[in-house]
């Protein structure tokens, strides 16, 4: 099978599970985990903060660095495609008592002229604008890339008026890879970071948060209330080293494929999609009027061992990750184009 849907369906491999098998590990509710302890001194080198912390899953790293910027009842500025407000069961509303605004982009991008109009300043009938969540790369946009000028915009802007900027960035070993800016640089313009391991990097589990130091202790106890305090996880954090040593590279070929996908599928009938677009490993396909909608399509290809996500009624998700390979992806075309055949001869 030739599993498209997403880049969290990667799997271990034989040398990450040997690191895994083989981590030293001690509890780390009280801070005894060596190996967990050298994931988080190097995700925060990585990110050029000054602490980081672990936690089980990229919604769990959101949900923290909202409720502790926040208080019950300020408002989160986002894109209306960001995945705190699409993916996230409603977190944001029912564990930090957060209103969402938010706002339309064509490309999933907030820039200032979009931002500064809709902040708000808490007064007896509205809630103050304390925090902007981004999103790079950002996903349902399809995998688009902040660019550095502009988030130093935003930094520019939140200074100004005095607001919180987190940037949810579970793929942003992505965005780095694909221009060459330096994980630092993104991070130094966002009061929060997360990062995940278990998409693109091929870990089994977990995501860290980088911040101050302040904001990583107020974020460990929020931790706690979530049930993310975790024992020996050194055999998560091994997971997720081995992954930054050998698989953080092997992105840029993940982007090729997804290039090679986009160029393909564009020649196709039936099939919408701009290869000039696509900037990571994901691409979106929208389907004309003619063909079936987009989960009677990927029930086709899947008879035929290929599968794909539908997300709306006439779009369909690929992503490219490093359990499929380049010949992989070549039958993968093969398969749309014999399955549309049959829709349209």
């Amino acid at each position: 099978m030739i599993d498209l849907r997403s880049d969290t369906v990667t799997r271990p491999s034989p040398g990450m599970r040997r690191a895994m098998a083989e981590a030293e590990v001690g509890d780390d509710v009280f801070g005894e985990d060596p190996t967990l302890e050298f994931l988080q001194q190097t995700v925060a080198a990585l990110l050029g903060k000054e602490s980081a912390l672990f936690v089980p899953s990229g919604s769990m790293a959101n949900a923290i660095c909202l409720k502790v910027h926040t208080q019950p009842g300020d408002e989160v500025l986002c894109d209306s495609r960001s995945h705190i407000v699409s993916y996230e069961a409603a977190n944001l509303a029912v564990f930090s008592g957060l209103q969402a605004r938010t706002v339309d982009t064509p490309d999933g991008l907030l820039r200032p002229e979009l931002v500064e109009p809709r902040l708000r300043t808490r007064d007896l009938h509205s809630p103050g604008t304390t925090l902007i969540s981004l999103e790079n790369t950002h996903n349902v946009a399809g995998g688009t890339i902040y660019p550095l000028d502009l988030l130093v915009q935003l930094r520019s802007l939140a200074s100004a008026r005095g607001f919180k900027l987190h940037l949810d960035g579970a793929r942003l070993w992505n965005a780095h890879v694909a221009t060459g800016v330096p994980l630092a640089r993104y991070a130094e313009q966002v009061d929060s970071v997360s990062v995940c391991f278990s998409k693109g990097l091929g870990a089994p589990v977990g995501s860290c948060i980088a911040g101050s130091h302040a904001f990583i202790e107020a974020s460990r106890r929020v931790r706690k209330m979530l049930g993310g305090g975790m024992r020996q996880a050194g055999v998560l954090a091994a997971a997720a080293l081995w992954a930054l040593e050998h698989n953080l590279r092997g992105l840029a070929e993940d982007h090729r494929k997804a290039k090679f996908l986009a160029e393909q599928l564009s020649l196709l009938p039936g099939l919408r999609l701009d290869p000039a677009s696509v900037q990571t490993n994901i691409l979106f396909v929208e389907l004309e009027d003619e063909l079936p909608t987009a989960p009677d399509l990927c029930a086709l290809l899947a008879e035929r061992g290929v599968l794909a996500l539908p997300l709306f009624e006439r779009r369909l998700r690929l992503v490219t990750h490093l359990d499929v390979n380049q010949a992989q992806c070549q039958v993968a075309v093969e398969v749309f184009a014999e399955v549309l055949t049959t829709i349209r001869p």
